[in-house]
């Protein structure tokens, strides 16, 4: 029989898969970018790019913390929201509706990401990788900002500007909707 795997082994391979998954959308967020016509959503599809890079930088990091060669398992996860996000993207949608779109597929993404984080520094925690477990929490706490900035920009009148009651109304920027906004939470 041959022996079982431990959840140091699990660990390895869910940050393998990480890896892979920001390697990924740091190819898909440019792609989305382009295609969202809301500047503020744009500028924040461009600024979880630049993030992205800092992600892989930390989980290279997190890797020699390990003294674990940096490479990538492909993660079927995410490729399967990026495929959905493409779908999207080709879609025939008016642009407020686009926009929509676009942040639900990043939130799909975000949402991925946060999962595998949360368990990932659990993991580091439990097993005394605090070097690792700071890294990851990082990391995971610049998925949850990037969440809530599209929970904003959605709420701050993209979402709205989709709707027919929306697309009949002069359309205020999006960043001034969300900062008139009662109770508006802040990225």
């Amino acid at each position: 029989m041959a022996d079982a795997g431990t959840l140091h082994d699990a660990f390895i391979d869910e940050i393998r898969d990480a890896y892979d998954a920001e390697k990924q959308l740091l190819k898909a967020l440019p792609k989305m970018a382009k295609k969202a016509t809301a500047a503020p959503l744009r500028d924040a599809f461009e600024s979880h790019r630049m993030e992205t890079e800092g992600h892989i930088e930390k989980l290279e990091q997190v890797f020699a913390s390990l003294d674990e060669k940096v490479r990538g398992k492909h993660c079927d996860g995410i490729a399967g929201i990026i495929d959905e996000g493409k779908a999207v993207m080709e879609g025939d949608f008016d642009d407020a509706t686009m926009d929509a779109c676009l942040i639900a597929a990043g939130q799909r993404a975000e949402h991925y990401e946060m999962a595998a984080y949360g368990t990932l520094v659990a993991w580091a925690r439990v097993m005394g990788h605090d070097e690792a477990a700071g890294l990851l929490a990082e990391i995971l706490d610049e998925e949850k900002a990037a969440d809530e900035k599209l929970s904003d920009l959605a709420e701050g009148g993209i979402n709205q500007s989709a709707t027919p009651e929306g697309m009949g109304r002069a359309k205020m920027p999006v960043a001034v909707a969300a900062g008139k906004k009662k109770g508006a939470r802040r990225a």
